[in-house]
């Protein structure tokens, strides 16, 4: 039983009624060890009772560099539902767990929506109670995957309980964002009633009140601890030492070494390959006794002192993680050795042998190496590049040759920097670039570096280092990698960069059968032209993704960047129609890591084509999938094209939200400004001219327009706003080099439409004699170019133009278009202004009218227009990496909001 505790009892029950009710949940339990995580967890089991199925698991220390150990420890009882999981999702879990035969390589981020994909099939005939103790010592590949399901539940009725330690020598486990629960020490009395049960009545006051000041509440300390009145303590119950004492983790540790000491040698034996293998497993603990001479019977004193029990599942479990930490901490260095070593004798073949062997070796040994760089690519193709750096500096460390040793740090210095893990990979880099002359391996270390400085916000010296390391001695494959990564870095430094990185690529020595050849000719010859630099005109998109893909380029991957590219040359509608290909290529494949800047590039290129709607539907499910795939700069991104699209609706109260969430995104290892800034400074200006403040407006438009970030899409688009401003202030010479720039682009873009902005710009900045004839010619531009938002804006300059010159007459037919498509696209501040403008006409202007904006959120809307099509809740939920049951939900909520009761009721133009 438990405690005290009511508080924390009460949000237990909380997360468990929810899902009975088919709500899901997660709540996280923080603490010191023995604050009494585990026994609230036990509590939740209880008191789950019978309508739950319940699986549980624990992270161990040994297996945190074990990929996908814990989740496969947790999953297991739900491996027998993998066929019902999207093909793409069960071809991943198998290849993380071991289970593909054709070794198919696994996608992390699949893994995630694999294991969502368990959980709601577990959670189908009743509600899931899923429990992950010891959480800090998950494997990190696990954690990732089992916190990017957490992300996505919904509607399922699963309960995830998580526990981790703090204050401790563990890692601390980084901030989830989800509910957390901190516990700390019970109260006076709570801790008194706990003492009492364990001690007795009759123990002595003096002895009773020195506990219970030891402990200060610490659940373990008061029932482990000796109750003697001799033994020394320190007055706190926090990690920190008393004076002249040791912190209570140390003193709980000695009192579990003395339960152990007290037990016969060979059961402590027998103890210690126990905590030293990691699962538990008795067909493997007890061969692995067995060869140091200590039979099974010698775990009968053990379970007997309830030490450990044997589970239904035959695995050893600790009456406490913190004991197992004890027994390997007092073991002597030979003992563990041995131990480990006979481990690795009672394993098959594979990679848990492989780790036993190499903590068993205390001398260079080529042969274990090259085991362990095996694990490691193994690692690689898992996804879990932590483990692969582990593995790799593992091996490093066992290698005798001197060249081959530094290799295997260049690949773990990779390897750490693809798992994010900064200062490990700067560290590795630095130790093996001391060891080598090799030039390449000495600009791929630059590479780790310079990806470090880049996540950290140094995109000049990222930029740099990069720049350097592809201008060595290296093969031109090499090169361009580098290179089309320094493109991206340079991007966020400024426009002289970016045009240094194309030249350089422009003239780089690819041979025509090369799958980057066709990707490397065509962005230079799309951006430079943008930048008012002369180059070769680019080939259609389609073309050269197509190219890319005979060549043997990795799709969709290797063609994100041509995306872009189109984008800034103005050829938006390929990037639509590029855009939209990819994005159904990586949801056919599950390459989710690629949706989310995919899916920018093309929300961008349907909000510049005035589909709103579509717009917000794209970025907010790209938003959630970066959020849940770690990718910060995504998440800026697109909360900032989101907050523009706010500004467009004129919500003042959403713009300014999510602008303010899109520059607070920056990622927990960076110092730089956030990369939505741009779209930032456009959103809020937009927002500002929208409601009539052209002044406020003007200022951020300057600032963007002329900034660093000028060639960015964001301030090149944006002009035509900052010369609408800067005329309405009387101030149109702070308009006039962005005008210039921006007229240099519209003749590289080649467009109509970007020649009826300038047009229109023309309009607005003189001389008024030559107005009429430039929004005449705007007007005619803008008719098939199907741009409705633009034209509108145009139309509405010119009616007010037209008004000004008193033909009120001619004025109206214009005024009054541009007010119809404001309201169908439901732009309140610019169809108010139309409206105005008509009524100043004289002629009375119609009420607002109820727009066709759909009723629906974004999601419900997506999931809504796929059912419409005739896809199965199943169907949709493989598509948008949801789950049926949360696919159900949003449409049950999306009825009546349409005024309809069924799914073939479902309009077919939503």
């Amino acid at each position: 039983m438990l405690y005290g505790r009511e508080d924390e009892q009460s949000v237990v029950a909380a997360l468990l009624d929810a899902a009975r009710e088919g709500r899901s949940g997660v709540l996280l339990l923080r603490g010191e060890p023995g604050i009494g995580k585990t026994a609230l967890l036990d509590h939740a089991v209880a008191r789950a009772g019978e309508p739950f199925r319940v699986i549980r698991a624990a992270g161990v220390e040994y297996e945190a560099e074990l990929p996908f150990a814990g989740l496969s420890l947790l999953l297991a009882p739900g491996l027998d539902r993998l066929h019902a999981l999207p093909g793409p999702q069960r071809r991943a879990l198998e290849a993380a767990f071991g289970l593909a035969e054709d070794r198919t390589p696994a996608d992390r981020l699949l893994v995630g929506l694999a294991t969502l994909g368990i959980l709601a099939e577990l959670a189908t005939e009743q509600p899931l109670l899923c429990i992950l103790d010891d959480a800090q010592w998950l494997d990190d590949a696990s954690l990732d995957a089992l916190l990017l399901a957490a992300r996505r539940l919904q509607a399922e009725g699963v309960a995830l309980l998580l526990a981790a330690r703090t204050g401790s020598a563990a890692p601390e486990l980084p901030n989830t964002g989800f509910p957390e629960l901190r516990l700390t020490g019970l109260s006076e009395p709570d801790a008194a009633r706990l003492l009492e049960h364990r001690a007795g009545p009759d123990l002595p006051a003096a002895v009773r009140d020195r506990l219970l000041t030891e402990a200060a509440g610490n659940p373990l300390a008061l029932t482990e601890l000796p109750v003697t009145t001799g033994a020394q303590a320190p007055a706190t119950g926090s990690s920190a030492p008393a004076p002249g004492g040791l912190p209570l983790t140390s003193r709980l540790l000695i009192a579990f070494h003395g339960q152990v000491t007290g037990l016969p040698p060979a059961t402590q034996t027998l103890l210690l390959v126990a905590a030293a293998e990691e699962s538990g497993e008795l067909d493997v603990v007890l061969p692995a006794a067995a060869a140091l001479g200590i039979p099974a019977e010698h775990l009968g004193p053990a379970e007997e002192s309830g030490l450990v029990a044997v589970t239904p599942g035959r695995r050893i479990a600790f009456r406490h993680p913190l004991l197992r930490a004890a027994i390997l901490q007092r073991a002597p260095h030979h003992q563990r050795l041995a131990v480990h070593q006979a481990i690795a004798g009672a394993l098959p073949d594979g990679d848990r042998r492989t780790w036993h062997q190499a903590l068993a070796a205390t001398a260079p040994d080529a042969a274990l190496a090259e085991a362990l760089e095996r694990t490691a690519v193994r690692a690689e193709a898992r996804g879990a590049h932590g483990g692969a750096a582990a593995a790799y500096e593992r091996a490093a460390r066992l290698t005798p040759d001197r060249d081959a040793a530094t290799r295997r740090l260049v690949l773990a210095a990779e390897a750490a920097t693809e798992e994010g893990r900064l200062a490990q990979a700067e560290a590795l880099a630095d130790e093996a670039g001391a060891r080598t002359d090799d030039a390449l391996a000495h600009a791929l270390l630059d590479q780790v570096r310079a990806t470090a400085h880049f996540w950290r916000g140094s995109h000049p010296t990222a930029y740099r280092l990069l720049l350097d390391a592809a201008g060595t001695a290296i093969e031109a494959p090499y090169a361009a990698r580098m290179l089309f990564q320094a493109f991206h870095t340079a991007w966020y430094v400024g426009e002289e960069p970016v045009v240094a990185v194309l030249d350089r690529l422009a003239a780089l020595p690819l041979a025509d059968d090369d799958p980057l050849t066709p990707l490397a000719r065509h962005l230079p010859a799309a951006v430079l032209p943008a930048l008012g630099r002369p180059a070769a005109r680019p080939p259609a998109a389609r073309d050269t993704a197509a190219a890319a893909r005979k060549a043997g380029a990795e799709t969709p991957v290797d063609l994100v960047q041509l995306c872009g590219a189109t984008l800034i040359l103005g050829r938006d509608d390929e990037t639509a129609e590029l855009g939209g290909e990819l994005v159904a290529e990586a949801r056919a494949k599950g390459t989710i890591g690629v949706m989310p800047t995919l899916q920018f590039f093309l929300a961008e290129a349907e909000l510049f084509h005035g589909r709103h709607r579509d717009a917000e539907v794209t970025a907010t499910e790209a938003l959630a999938l970066a959020g849940d795939t770690g990718q910060h700069q995504w998440v800026s991104q697109l909360t900032a094209l989101l907050a523009h699209l706010a500004a467009l609706d004129g919500a003042t109260d959403r713009c300014t939200r999510l602008a303010a969430e899109a520059l607070a995104a920056t990622g927990p290892q960076t110092a730089a400004p956030a990369a939505g800034r741009p779209w930032v400074h456009w959103a809020l200006a937009l927002l500002d001219l929208g409601h009539g403040r052209a002044g406020d407006a003007a200022d951020r438009l300057h600032t963007l327009t002329t900034g660093p970030h000028r060639h960015h899409v964001s301030a090149t688009r944006a002009v035509p706003d900052l010369v609408e401003a800067a005329v309405r202030l009387g101030t149109p010479e702070r308009a006039a080099e962005p005008y210039e720039r921006f007229a240099r682009w519209t003749a590289a873009a080649d467009r109509p439409w970007t020649e009826a902005l300038r047009l229109r710009c023309q309009a607005l900045l003189g001389p008024d004699e030559l107005a009429e004839s430039a929004y005449r010619a705007a007007l005619d531009l803008h008719e098939d170019a199907h741009r409705p938002f633009e034209q509108a804006r145009t139309a509405l300059l010119y009616g007010e133009w037209l008004r000004r010159s008193r033909r009120r007459t001619d004025a109206r037919p214009h005024l009054r278009a541009a007010l119809e498509t404001f309201e169908r696209l439901a732009a309140h501040p610019w169809a108010a202004r139309a409206r105005a403008e008509l009524t100043a006409t004289g002629t009375p202007a119609p009420a607002p009218t109820d727009t066709p904006h759909s009723p629906l959120t974004p999601q419900e809307l997506q999931i809504a227009r796929l059912a419409a099509q005739g896809l199965t809740n199943r169907e949709i939920a493989a598509q948008l990496f949801l789950s049926p049951r949360t696919v159900a939900h949003h449409l049950y909520k999306a009825y009546p909001k349409l005024d309809i009761t069924s799914r073939t009721d479902l309009p077919t133009t939503l």
